[in-house]
């Protein structure tokens, strides 16, 4: 199983990757996750990273590629993976066919209803994504930033739903909703793909 999780941010997409990684027993890669760790540890990379955080930008594409690659190529991710967090713009995307030809059992870069891979998308209205960001009560989520990140997700991000729409590989969710009620649906779409 080969999935990426999309949303806006606070749309729940690292709940629900964790939570069907845990059941179906294939690594969870969050490159939010992999890129706070650099921070706290003040490594070159999360020192670069975390400029571009603070001020709620995306992180620049080759950075976020050598993390991913690198993270992809590890042995666990082999028998399948939820990347969450990755691809975040068009050309990412594109970057991510070719490096699927490199990965170990990714099979190359295919198109349409023949790959295996598959895009969730989780949508969330942004007044309850503004409210479940600020319930988070982390430093970097004050209403300012929140709706920065969310203008940058529109404008950057957005587009890969109709990328992999027209690829015939995005599968979309209603995420306003509980979460057992995303996870049940999440998991009654997706069990035809495994």
């Amino acid at each position: 199983m080969q999935l990426i999780f999309m949303g806006p941010p606070g749309a729940g997409k690292g709940t629900q990757a964790q939570l069907l990684a845990d059941l179906w027993k294939i690594p969870h890669i969050s490159t939010g996750d992999i890129l706070r760790a650099c921070v706290v540890a003040k490594t070159p990379l999360g020192e670069k990273a975390k400029a571009y955080m603070d001020a709620g930008e995306l992180v620049p594409d080759g950075l976020l590629m050598d993390i991913v690659q690198e993270r992809m190529n590890q042995p666990d991710a082999k028998a399948g993976w939820i990347l969450d967090g990755f691809p975040r713009t068009v050309p990412q995307a594109a970057f991510f066919d070719t490096l699927l030809c490199d990965v170990p059992g990714g099979g190359g870069p295919k198109s349409g209803k023949d790959c295996a891979l598959r895009a969730v998308n989780l949508d969330v209205p942004d007044n309850v994504l503004v409210t479940r960001l600020l319930s988070r009560g982390r430093q970097d989520d004050n209403e300012q930033t929140i709706r920065r990140r969310l203008q940058v997700y529109r404008e950057q991000t957005e587009p890969l739903i109709e990328f992999y729409r027209d690829r015939e590989q995005l599968v979309e969710v209603d995420g306003d909703r509980s979460m057992q009620e995303v996870t049940a649906q999440l998991q009654q779409v997706l069990s035809g793909n495994s």
